[in-house]
């Protein structure tokens, strides 16, 4: 499964699937075109293997991501040259893929961020579900330094991340901000050492991935709908359809019984 990955590595273990940004030479920039295609493929793998219910993404490396590639953009090179009408074919065409491919993950997804995780970097992070810190972590939506906007959706997912207020802050200024800092907005679940940044995340990935993987998947597609739902009365139409489906599955049964059991359920997948 890695030998077609060369900027990425995908692992699967115990139905926890590790997508690695693998450019630590270049910080794990996002994006050109041989990045955005792997991450694509690794999600879609993710969707794909009913062995997998947790997709973990980090960074090879100091850095987490550190977004786009200036160079490109002072030499107006790859997607950032060309007339405004050939850019933004190349933002649609090119970087948008990966918040797009995010969004279609079926699988919880959780970010275990190890270093700075800049413009598109940060984005990326807030594409995730959940999000774990290292102590090193830096976060900074500078797309403003650059006289550039978030071209990636990183105001769309900024503002449901921390409300409307701190994402304004982060999106006008520029600056960066400390994982203390993230964890006191809310940007991550919690911060811990260096040293113990992959375990934590294996360790709450490994709790997600113990739970019936069919209930995992549709809580999953229920909880992204709920963002975008404009009625109450629709969305409740979709949760009593995903709660029929999940009353006929054979791990419902066995997650009541261990429950009135006092025992851990063992779950097929069916």
């Amino acid at each position: 499964m890695t030998g077609v990955y060369r900027e990425i590595t995908f692992e699967i273990r115990d139905r926890v699937a590790v997508l690695t940004l693998n450019r630590p030479d270049i910080r794990n920039l996002i994006s050109h075109e041989p990045m955005i295609a792997e991450i694509e493929l690794a999600c879609a793998e993710a969707n794909r293997n009913p062995d997998v219910s947790v997709l973990v993404i980090t960074g090879a490396g100091p850095a987490f991501s550190a977004g786009g590639n200036v160079k490109d953009m002072a030499e107006r090179a790859d997607m950032f040259g060309g007339t405004p009408a050939e850019v933004a074919r190349g933002y649609r065409h090119g970087i948008q893929r990966i918040p797009l491919a995010l969004e279609a993950v079926e699988v919880p997804v959780i970010c275990a961020v190890n270093g700075p995780a800049i413009g598109a970097g940060c984005d990326l992070t807030l594409m995730c579900d959940l999000r774990i810190a290292s102590e090193q972590a830096r976060f900074g939506e500078t797309f403003v330094n650059l006289g550039i906007v978030p071209g990636d959706g990183g105001a769309y997912f900024l503002p449901r991340a921390l409300g409307a207020q701190k994402a304004a802050e982060m999106i006008f200024t520029g600056r960066l901000i400390d994982a203390a800092e993230a964890l006191a907005a809310g940007l991550v679940l919690k911060v811990v050492p260096p040293d113990q940044l992959m375990q934590a995340t294996l360790e709450l990935a490994a709790e997600i991935a113990s739970k019936p993987p069919h209930a995992l998947r549709l809580a999953k597609l229920l909880y992204r709908q709920g963002f975008r739902a404009s009625s109450l009365r629709d969305f409740l139409d979709s949760c009593a359809a995903f709660q029929a489906l999940c009353h006929h599955t054979a791990d419902h049964l066995e997650a009541v019984r261990a429950l009135l059991e006092r025992r851990r359920g063992t779950y097929s997948g069916r």
